[in-house]
């Protein structure tokens, strides 16, 4: 322990070790936050790359994968792990060339109701740009063998907030056609929700259903995808 004088005073030696103690505190913490960091950037769901998965397949053209009538059911998971919302959704996509549009009606257990529609293009180069109502700005993604990722700022209604939430969106298309999405919602960085759902393209026979019947239950919440 450091050593006091007789008038309450440190001796210097042992002020010496109070500032060694301290300076050694904080470089554990800035260790730590520097592994919690990169473990964020290199082993967690927005490290994937589109890279990771450019060998796989069927291909994921956006023009084909989402257009038509799809039929959507998902859970949105709050920042504790357990299930907030549930919901499902019909969505339509229709392309004219590279650019294309993506309507989307949910219908969540808590009898509420959300419509999006998106404005999408598709580069040359597999990149996407996508633009919404509730979309801060142009989303971007990438297709990449049998996935699609994208980007973007969404803003919730005001019912739900209206906090601005980054989002981290992940489709990877299955082999009968089926999409599993994933998507991240941070805010300044921390995880707040997490969705995951399917999206299938509906039957000849069912094209002309436009939305599902309405769930029952309580709880709300904003689908990021």
């Amino acid at each position: 322990m450091p050593e006091i004088l007789t008038d309450g005073t440190w001796t210097t030696a042992g002020a010496h070790l109070v500032v060694a103690l301290v300076v050694a505190f904080v470089a554990i913490a800035c260790v730590l936050l520097a592994l919690i960091l990169l473990r964020a950037r290199l082993f967690s769901f927005r490290a994937q790359r589109p890279d990771h998965y450019a060998a796989t397949a069927p291909g994921f053209d956006p023009r084909t994968v989402l257009n038509g009538k799809l039929a959507s059911e998902g859970v949105i998971f709050g920042p504790t792990g357990r299930v907030v919302s549930r919901f499902v959704a019909t969505m339509e996509g229709r392309w004219t060339g590279r650019t294309g549009t993506l309507s989307e009606h949910f219908r969540y257990d808590s009898g509420t109701e959300q419509d999006r529609c998106w404005t999408l293009t598709l580069h040359e180069d597999g990149r996407l740009s996508a633009t919404a109502d509730d979309i801060l700005g142009t989303g971007t993604g990438q297709a990449s063998g049998a996935t699609l990722n994208l980007k973007y700022r969404l803003r919730l209604p005001p019912q739900a907030g209206g906090h601005v939430l980054d989002v981290t969106d992940w489709l990877y298309l299955m082999p009968d056609g089926t999409i599993i999405n994933r998507s991240q919602m941070t805010r300044f960085g921390l995880p707040l929700a997490e969705l995951v759902a399917t999206m299938r393209p509906l039957p000849a026979d069912e094209q002309r259903t436009s939305r599902p019947p309405a769930p029952a239950a309580p709880q709300t919440a904003v689908a990021g995808g």
